[in-house]
């Protein structure tokens, strides 16, 4: 007579109605993270948009059955590897645009095959796990051998050991290479030197700064320029901003403050002797 399964057995290897809510939750945000990333145009929101995937498959993992799982995937990848991934782009810089210049000859028809190829692989093995595939849940892996996470130790550092060490190093060369692009713009970007800027400004018209406006005025506005030493008026004291409105109006102004408009009458003020 074959050997029934234990009910544990069977209560756990079924998908109760709250596994199957949670699937349909967390799916479609999972889904909807990653097209996300794909499309979004910046790359920061990109980033972000693939923490709501992880965040969601997280607690996929926890319903699952796998809560050591879970939280390495919330604390381990949507903490400290995002982190990572938003420090490279920060060094990087968020704003560059990559260029559109082929630089090795064919390699977009190469990308569309390799493209299409990698799908096909992914949509053959789902379609494997779907119909050949047999469930046979974490019962064991969770209660022998020290539970699960032990076991997920044990697998990580024997079986898996050399794909974990290449992950690393994928991520250290990201980070480097990241520093390593962001020296070398810097470099390509340096600052005049105070000795560069000194020469510049001596071999221009103007070696001396620009006067600002008001000094010698009777007003503070921005409007009222400013007065040479012969009492002229410095046209380089007038801002830009006013160059908009008509130079007319401007005219008395400039007359005022040179002196050569219309003089207060020391009498205007008193009233008609009678």
């Amino acid at each position: 007579m074959a050997q029934q399964p234990e009910p544990v057995q069977q209560a756990v290897d079924h998908v109760s109605t709250g596994e199957a809510v949670a699937f349909w939750i967390l799916g479609p945000l999972a889904l909807a993270g990653a097209l996300g990333m794909l499309f979004a145009r910046n790359a920061v929101h990109s980033a972000l948009w693939l923490v709501l995937t992880m965040l969601s498959l997280g607690v996929l993992y926890m319903v699952q059955q796998a809560p050591f799982l879970g939280f390495v995937q919330i604390i381990v990848y949507t903490g400290a590897i995002m982190m990572l991934f938003l420090f490279v782009l920060m060094l990087v810089g968020r704003d560059s645009s990559d260029s559109v210049v082929e630089v090795l000859r064919g390699q977009r028809f190469a990308a569309t095959v390799l493209g299409i190829g990698f799908a096909a692989l992914v949509v053959g093995a789902l379609f494997h796990s779907l119909t050949d595939v047999q469930p046979v849940g974490l019962v064991q892996q969770n209660t022998q051998n020290g539970g699960n996470i032990a076991n997920i130790g044990s697998q990580l550092f024997t079986t898996w050991l050399f794909p974990f060490e290449l992950t690393s190093a994928l991520l250290i060369t990201a980070a480097v290479g990241a520093m390593v692009l962001a020296f070398s713009q810097k470099t390509r970007e340096a600052k005049k030197t105070q000795k560069e800027l000194v020469e510049e400004r001596f071999r221009g018209d103007r070696p001396g700064s620009l006067p600002g406006p008001g000094v010698f005025a009777t007003a503070n506005s921005v409007a009222t320029p400013a007065l040479l030493p012969d009492g002229s008026v410095a046209k380089e004291s007038l801002s830009a901003i006013i160059e908009t409105t008509a130079k007319e109006s401007f005219d008395s102004d400039v007359a005022e403050v040179s002196g050569t408009g219309r003089q207060a009458d020391a009498h205007a003020l008193k009233g008609e002797s009678s």
